[in-house]
């Protein structure tokens, strides 16, 4: 703020110092102008000659300043000198005779002087009808002085006020921006685990909006370092169950005086072990590529129609082992209103996963075999796609069809192994593509009830929301 003050100071001088010369040349200019209305009223035509007569009085009025020195000139209308100083420079084209009888001011050097020149063009009723001219010049020393002196009366205050008013700046500033250095202190104390919200009481209220999106920012902030947590304590918790089942059956295997059914069934189990804790890993990886997948992959063009079937002909060996009738109904491939902005990738996991849902909690055998289905409807006119996947299982009571969304939850009563992660990664690639899931009963009234797994994406919404 004091650099801008202390550069308009100057630019304040020199427009002082022009608006000083102005006032100081309108008395002085109107002083002039007399003079020489005065000088023009002493020519006369006497026998068709210009006479100048200027008595002893008025030529004293003119030589009468002690601080400047007057000149005047008298050109009769062919040029003849008449009276007056010779050397006084004429008017310019500029000045020229245009209105008679009208005063011209100008500017100009006598003798290496700077003076003030006013100029009239005479009409005279003399043969040939030319002008005579008046001229009155006079140095500018009154109006410099005069000029000074408003300059004195105008910036000396301001050698005074200026100084004075840097320090009530200073002061100022250093007032406000306290509330700021205290701000500043309390974070830089704060423990690196502290994201409790700053107080917005103590800073100033320009600084309010700031310091409340700062907060937000820690509250939100918190709340993921929290989730991280706890996502990381449950991962450890599922991934400690079949570390652990390994090791035991490696000291079984080991154990002396094991059998060698004692040792296929220990390998048996080594390797169910190993498949589960592989599978929960790759779980893991797969939300943690859901969670940043909507700012770390591109969007394209997807068919659901053919993202589906290739999904469902790549676990149709998995439902055979099952004895499960896995099929594929609903909109051909191809077609216009299949499409759907998102991320190909994402979209084939969001399937996979509830498809595999479906197969491991789907009860089938060769007398009674389990059905599942995976449908695409279309919604040309509500620009909607809706994929649904259907099965015959024992489905999910309603009290806890918010909870299975959650990382590591399962239904208790299944007997089925699985990380709990398949469902919260449907859910976090849906809102990625923001579309919603839903759960219902398949079978309404009747038992099994099964369950059908209903997302709903918008047709043309390329928004992609960030969990």
């Amino acid at each position: 703020m004091l650099t801008p003050l202390l550069l308009l100071w100057p630019i304040s001088l020199a427009l002082t110092w022009l608006v000083a010369q102005g006032i100081a040349d309108k008395p002085f200019d109107r002083a002039l102008v007399y003079n020489v209305q005065a000088l023009a009223q002493l020519l006369s035509v006497n026998n068709n000659r210009v006479l100048f007569n200027m008595p002893q009085p008025a030529s004293e009025i003119l030589r009468a300043d002690d601080s400047d020195l007057v000149y005047y000139q008298v050109l009769g209308p062919r040029g003849e000198y008449l009276s007056g100083e010779r050397d006084i420079p004429l008017p310019g084209e500029e000045d020229k005779p245009g209105v008679l009888g009208e005063v011209r001011l100008r500017d100009d050097e006598l003798r290496g002087l700077e003076v003030r020149v006013a100029s009239i063009w005479i009409k005279l009723n003399v043969p040939g009808g030319q002008p005579a001219l008046v001229q009155v010049a006079e140095t500018r020393e009154k109006r410099k002085v005069l000029a000074t002196e408003i300059i004195k009366g105008v910036m000396l205050p301001q050698f005074v006020t200026l100084p004075l008013a840097v320090l009530l700046v200073w002061m100022a500033l250093v007032r406000g921006i306290k509330p700021l250095s205290q701000l500043e202190e309390r974070i830089r104390a704060r423990r690196p685990d502290d994201l409790s919200p700053l107080d917005e009481k103590t800073v100033p209220l320009e600084v309010a909006p700031l310091v409340s999106s700062v907060n937000d920012l820690l509250t939100r902030l918190k709340d993921s370092i929290g989730t991280q947590k706890r996502f990381l304590a449950d991962a450890a918790h599922q991934l400690k169950t079949p570390l652990a089942g390994l090791r035991m059956q490696a000291d079984l295997a080991l154990r002396q005086g094991s059998s060698e059914e004692d040792l296929k069934h220990s390998l048996k189990q080594i390797g169910r072990s190993s498949v589960r804790a592989t599978h929960t890993v790759n779980q893991l990886l797969a939300l943690a590529r859901a969670e940043a997948g909507g700012a770390a992959l591109s969007r394209l063009p997807c068919d659901m129609a053919r993202l589906i079937m290739e999904v469902v002909q790549d676990s149709v060996p998995r439902a055979m082992e099952k004895h499960i009738d896995l099929g594929y109904e609903g909109a051909a491939p191809g077609a216009a209103d299949v499409m759907l902005s998102g991320n190909p990738t994402l979209l084939k996991e969001l399937v996979r996963n509830l498809v595999d849902n479906a197969i491991n909690y789907t009860p089938s055998t060769e007398v009674r075999p389990g059905i599942i289905t995976a449908r695409l409807l279309t919604d040309p006119f509500g620009q909607v796609l809706v994929l649904q996947v259907e099965d015959n299982g024992p489905g999910i009571p309603e009290s806890e069809r918010e909870l299975v969304f959650q990382p590591f939850y399962r239904v208790l009563g299944t007997n089925v192994d699985g990380s709990g992660l398949g469902l919260p990664i449907v859910m976090e690639i849906a809102q990625q593509h923001a579309a919603t899931v839903t759960i219902e009963e398949a079978r309404p009234g009747q038992q099994p009830p099964g369950a059908c797994f209903s997302v709903r994406f918008v047709v043309g919404d390329d928004r992609f929301e960030s969990s």
